[in-house]
């Protein structure tokens, strides 16, 4: 399905879905974290406005908030892990740095912290793995999470794996694991996974191996005829036992054994063969003139709006499409008008926060400039309709972005999982970069965003003629929104050149061209167009050609030098991967 709809706006309709903002922007107050701004990597790479909220403790006792682990979290974690752990730390089969990092950047959403009045007090480790058509089958523990490092995620396998949960020894009994793992059903729910499977070491065990068996110890734990630290909560959070695995983990408390818990999430809806469709709107923006943030309000809720009406799981509007917000502006120099620009951003972010909620859709809000003190970035908002906002830094800055306006290169990638598929997203520029989308790529991002602002044809085709190459060669799907119209008083920002399209690789599973849809140049309009996940794997498996499985490796590779890839200094890897001392 491919449609490109002309929308010359309507006065009752632009009224009515300017109400209905409003009415979304009083009803949704998004949750957010307590606490000053967070450093720049932690701000434009990590930062998700969204919490679990807060569970409140007893009478004088401080709440429970939980979030979403942090890179600045990771030395606590460490810690902490050892310190709830002591048996384990001295054979060093406890977190090491290099693995929470990984797990952040492969899963950020699986990692969740728990505070209480602003100290890290616990924390728990998951990821989604694929288990075949026997889900309950024995494991161990490094084979379920690859050594520890997670690089196995699945986001689109049905178990979600709790791989760790821990909480500092002086917060026990506070209702720390209750929080954390009615967290993580959340998170499975939210997902829509199949289960929440976890394997548990026998805590208690040790006490009575000499008088029976792993089996008999963990059906008596489960019958309520013993006590185990680990099982016994387990089971009060609603877990059911399934067997008991030998050889799970190195633990001399447990002799090597684990229990196998499940819980079955009963909101679970099994996927159809059209939840691996996905529905994209690319807004082809004009730029007018305004005379308040609510116009420019209203112009992006209509189109958001119309997106929604035609059920659209994603929604791209271009880069910089806030720059509107500047014809409202007395005349001032490039670099005057873009710094005033950057303080629009609360208002901005929250703007297309509650769109992505009240539409239920994930908004690729363009981008925005962003001060972070001397320096200025231009960062796109990637607003889930869960109320989380991720945000992606432009990497590459043009010599015009530099001279006029002062823009800074960003310095983290990653891909962004969303309720449909994994998703990546480059700002215009980046996207003239092979390595950019090769990394977006590798981390299993299936459709690349690109929302872009060109002046003209010559520009606007390096941005197009690139993104069809970065389709071929990664076999993805590309989007891309631009826009449209003049602003005479915004300086370099005043002539639009653009043309929305969402291409696709080369093959008899895609439209001939290689272009699944595009729009007229030059036109107000939403550019609406399916594609089928399902035929991007089998192209990828299967296809007339399998570029992601032809490479030469053994010749070239794609080195990172992103700081969310780079290991800390010093030793302490943990659970087998690379102990303390070992070369």
């Amino acid at each position: 399905m491919a449609k490109s709809i002309d929308l010359a706006p309507e006065a009752s309709r632009l009224a009515s879905l300017l109400l209905s903002y409003m009415a979304a922007v009083c009803a949704f107050v998004a949750p957010r974290q307590p606490g000053a701004r967070a450093a720049i990597f932690d701000r434009l790479s990590h930062s998700r406005a969204l919490t679990y909220g807060r569970v409140q403790g007893a009478m004088d006792e401080p709440s429970i908030l939980i979030r979403e682990a942090t890179r600045a979290d990771v030395p606590r974690l460490v810690a902490m892990n050892r310190a709830a752990y002591p048996v384990m730390a001295k054979e060093d089969v406890v977190w090491g740095e290099r693995h929470l990092i990984s797990h952040q950047r492969v899963f950020p959403q699986g990692q969740l912290v728990a505070e209480i009045a602003g100290t890290v007090v616990g924390a728990v480790a998951s990821l989604v793995v694929d288990l075949g058509a026997n889900p309950l089958r024995h494991h161990t523990w490094p084979g379920i999470t690859d050594s520890g490092y997670f690089t196995n995620h699945d986001p689109r396998a049905d178990t979600l794996y709790g791989a760790d949960v821990y909480v500092d020894p002086e917060y026990h009994g506070r209702g720390v694991g209750a929080a954390l793992y009615e967290a993580r059903r959340q998170l499975c729910r939210r997902l829509n996974k199949r289960r929440i499977l976890a394997g548990g070491r026998l805590w208690n065990y040790h006490v009575h191996a000499g008088a029976m068996s792993p089996e008999e110890y963990a059906e008596r734990v489960a019958a309520g005829e013993l006590k185990d630290k680990v099982l016994s909560f387990q089971l009060r959070e609603g877990f059911n036992l399934r067997g008991v695995m030998p050889h799970y983990l190195s633990d001399s408390m447990s002799h090597n054994h684990a229990s196998l818990v499940e819980w079955l999430n009963p909101d679970y809806r099994r996927p159809s063969a059209s939840d691996r469709k996905a529905r994209i709107a690319c807004v082809q923006y004009q730029m007018r003139k305004i005379s308040s943030f609510e116009d420019f309000a209203r112009q992006v809720s209509y189109f958001v709006g119309v997106a929604g009406e035609y059920r659209a799981d994603f929604v791209l509007l271009p880069e910089l499409v806030s720059a509107q917000l500047l014809s409202q502006e007395p005349s001032v120099s490039a670099l005057e008008g873009i710094r005033r620009l950057a303080g629009y951003e609360t208002r901005f972010v929250e703007l297309m926060q509650s769109l992505a909620a009240r539409h239920e859709l994930t908004l690729i809000a363009g981008s925005h400039p962003v001060a972070e003190g001397s320096k200025l970035y231009n960062v796109a908002c990637v607003c889930l309709p869960t109320g989380e906002v991720v945000r992606q830094p432009k990497l590459h800055i043009t010599p015009s972005e530099r001279k006029y306006w002062g823009i800074s290169g960003g310095h983290s990638l990653k891909a962004i999982d969303t309720p449909k598929c994994r998703i990546g997203v480059l700002i215009c520029y980046d996207i003239e970069f092979p390595e950019a989308g090769r990394y977006l790529a590798d981390d299993g991002a299936e459709i690349v965003f690109v929302p872009f602002c060109t002046d003209s044809r010559q520009a606007y085709l390096r941005v197009r003629y690139c993104a069809q190459a970065r389709a071929i060669e990664n076999q993805v799907y590309v989007a891309l929104a631009g826009t449209v119209g003049n602003l005479p008083s915004v300086g370099n920002l005043d002539v639009n050149y653009g043309q929305a399209a969402v291409l696709t690789p080369s093959d008899f599973a895609f439209a001939r061209d290689g272009i699944a849809a595009e729009a007229d140049s030059n036109e107000e309009t939403v550019l609406i167009c399916d594609v089928d996940l399902n035929a991007l794997q089998g192209a990828r498996a299967g296809g007339s050609v399998t570029p992601r499985l032809d490479r030469r490796t053994d010749l070239f590779r794609v080195v990172s030098h992103l700081p969310a890839d780079q290991a800390p200094n010093g030793p302490g890897d943990g659970p087998l991967g690379g102990q303390p001392g070992e070369t």
